[in-house]
This record gives structure tokens, sequence and C-alpha cells, in this order.
């Protein structure tokens, strides 16, 4: 995995900032916070988490969201494996999600077992209770190629007005169907153009309350019944 370290600014030396897309990796006002708002209260978790239950996602970035999901987990006392997949066109080194994440020391325990295998040349991780992969390159080719299906999506590339690749008709079409009939979408953004994409993927969307200053965010299921 490439070493992207040079391409990281810091807020106040703890909250991350990519350069090549001049955004935050995560909320200045709390990371952990905003992941637990919109990521898994979105996808209406922890109340869904059943054995084998798989979380798929746009941007891994710090491992944030992963590491929030697995300690949620753990405190839902759920039985069996949670699988977590992620698609990530520029990996974080190891000193950077290390600092990155000494911000949210409730996660300590659970970010120094993390990092113990990180990087992991065939981005897998395996960690009690959690069956992770990361997957390196553009999600536009690598999603297309995955033969898993995701019970709950969390979309949490950069701002799509930064980051538009990863927020087009095409790429939300394959998250659509790389979904389980009855699964579940959640992300940050409210934009227009996300949501109708979204929407004409299958997706009944809706649109509800934001994290922090942001008033609004993204939430919407994939008709069907869930097949977990």
């Amino acid at each position: 995995m490439a070493d992207q370290s040079t391409k990281i600014d810091w807020i106040d030396g703890k909250t991350p900032v990519s350069r090549r897309f001049d955004d935050p990796y995560f909320s200045i006002h709390s990371g952990l916070n905003e992941t637990r708002h919109v990521f898994l209260a979105g996808n209406d978790l922890p109340a869904r988490f059943a054995d084998g239950f798989h979380i798929g996602e746009l941007g891994f970035g710090t491992g944030l969201n992963m590491l929030t999901s697995w300690q949620a987990w753990q405190q839902a006392g759920a039985r069996g494996q949670l699988n977590f997949t992620s698609f990530e066109a520029f990996p974080m080194a190891h000193a950077d999600i290390a600092r990155a994440l000494a911000a949210f020391p409730e996660l300590a325990d659970l970010s120094a077992a993390f990092l113990a295998q990180w990087p992991a040349a065939d981005g897998k991780i395996e960690l009690p209770g959690l069956s992770a992969q990361i997957i390196t390159g553009d999600a536009r080719q690598t999603l297309p190629n995955w033969p898993g299906m995701a019970d709950a999506w969390f979309l949490d590339g950069f701002s799509p007005a930064k980051n538009p690749e990863l927020w087009g008709e095409p790429l939300m079409g394959e998250v659509a169907s790389h979904t389980r009939q009855g699964g579940t979408f959640a992300t940050y953004s409210a934009a227009g153009h996300v949501r109708r994409a979204l929407g004409n993927a299958g997706f009944a969307v809706q649109r509800v309350p934001g994290y922090g200053h942001k008033r609004h965010m993204t939430i919407g299921q994939k008709a069907g019944q869930n097949e977990q």
C-alpha cells in the first residue's frame, strides 16, 4: 500500500485533512459521534446486526467507521462475525492512521488491535468478531468486480464537490447492485445529484437531519425483503 503521508495536513494536530481533496477525513467536532449518527443510526444499527452481517464502504480513510462499527457490535453482544469491506483509492500510512485514531481514546484497544495488522498485504484484517477487507484502487473499477453483497453501505468519500468520481451515477448503480434486497445506505451528503443517482439506482431515498453543522444527510433502502 502506498504511503500517502506527504499528502496529509492536520487541524490542531488531531484531524487529518487530505491535500489531494482539500477535505478532512472526519468531522472536526467529533468524528466518532459523526460516525454513530450518520452511518450507524442512518443504517439502523446495531438493531439489525446478526451473524454474517456485511457492511460495505466507499472511502476507508482512517478506519474510524470500521472500528466504531466493531465497537457497536461488541457492545450489542452480537454473536458470530461482522463482515466489513471497504474500497479505498489512497490508503493512509500506518503512522498517520495511528495519529488520527489517537484522538479517540475510547477506541484505543480496538485501534491497537487493528494497527497491529495494518497495512496488510492482501488488505485483510481478521480480529475477534470482525472480518474486514480493504480493497485498494479506484472503486469505479474495483467495486464492479467485487463478488460480495452488503446489508448496509457507508458512503463516505470526500465531498462530492471535491471528489465527484466517488459519487457518480454509474458507481451508485454498482452500490445498489451489490446491496441485498432490503439493504440500506447512509451518507453525510445531501447533494441533490447524489440523492437522484441513488434513487435512480433503486433505493427509496430520504433526506434526514445531519450531524453537527450539516442540516441534512441522506439515507435509503433497497426495495424488497432483506436476505441475511
